[in-house]
């Protein structure tokens, strides 16, 4: 049993949690975690994110979004035939990089996609005590009406699967935060259809060719993500059910200031 068992837990547990509500495979709060409360390296950090987001971390969640009518098996396939393609190329990109130039590319990568998903104009215009509520119509559908379920050619998904596998072993991340913004914001999936999508996608071992990467050059530690792992399983059901029952345009939000704040922090090298 690791030493800081009981906190790898504790980890993978928010990580779930956010998983289940933002469609990210955990890694965004993972690998931030590993370096900053237990020290680690961000490329240990990042190889042990990647072990345990092997396992099907996200199966219930995936099942509770299921059951609501958000899932979409075609697409996870595609995306995730292409995250396992070319995640290894993250990878090598990630060892032939400093620790601090890693982390600073990580922290533009997260305030890039915080500021994305947050729209701090239109957050602006919500909190104005003036600004009337739009009324909901044909013309004006409201922030959670997109097509049920938009039409997208095959190989725009397995591009967009093919950019978060090389994001993916970069940054040690699922590649949710690459695949779930642009389903939303390009391809208009609805935010809840577009994080089952996501998770969906990375109940298969995809970045596996990374962690066989990491594996060659020393930089694995197997029995510490194992109980990442296990938090990630509990967390991810938690986080399914919380989103489900939030509007869409609230979830992106909280996605939004979430990894802004991180993305902000690790640029400034905190």
């Amino acid at each position: 049993m690791p030493e800081d068992f009981f906190l790898l837990l504790i980890v993978g547990l928010v990580a779930g949690v956010l998983s289940g509500m933002f469609g990210i495979g955990g890694g965004i709060v993972i690998v931030p975690a590993l370096i900053t409360f237990l020290t680690f390296e961000p490329v240990h950090a990042i190889s042990t994110s990647l072990v345990a987001l092997l396992l099907p971390v996200s199966i219930f969640a995936v099942m509770a979004y299921q059951r609501a009518g958000h899932f979409n098996w075609r697409a996870s396939a595609l995306l995730a035939l292409g995250i396992a393609s070319t995640v290894w190329i993250g990878a090598r990109l990630a060892l032939s990089l400093p620790s601090d130039t890693l982390k600073q590319v990580y922290g533009v990568f997260l305030i890039l996609m915080g500021w994305r998903f947050l729209q701090p104009r239109k957050l602006w215009d919500e909190f104005r005590s003036d600004a009337p509520t739009p009324a909901v119509s044909a013309s004006n559908p409201g922030p959670d009406s997109h097509p049920a379920n938009p039409s997208s050619q095959w190989y725009i998904i397995l591009i967009i699967g093919l950019l978060a596998g090389v994001a993916s072993g970069l940054f040690g991340i699922g590649g949710g935060i690459i695949i779930v913004p642009v389903l939303v914001g390009l391809l208009q999936y609805e935010q809840k259809r577009a994080t089952a999508i996501s998770l969906g996608a990375l109940l298969l071992p995809v970045g596996l060719p990374a962690v066989i990467t990491y594996y060659e050059a020393g930089e694995l530690d197997i029995p510490t993500a194992i109980p990442v792992a296990l938090g990630l399983v509990v967390g991810a059901l938690g986080g399914a059910k919380i989103a489900l029952g939030l509007p869409s345009v609230r979830v992106r939000q909280l996605y939004g200031i979430f990894i802004l704040l991180i993305g902000i922090r690790f640029v400034l090298g905190y």
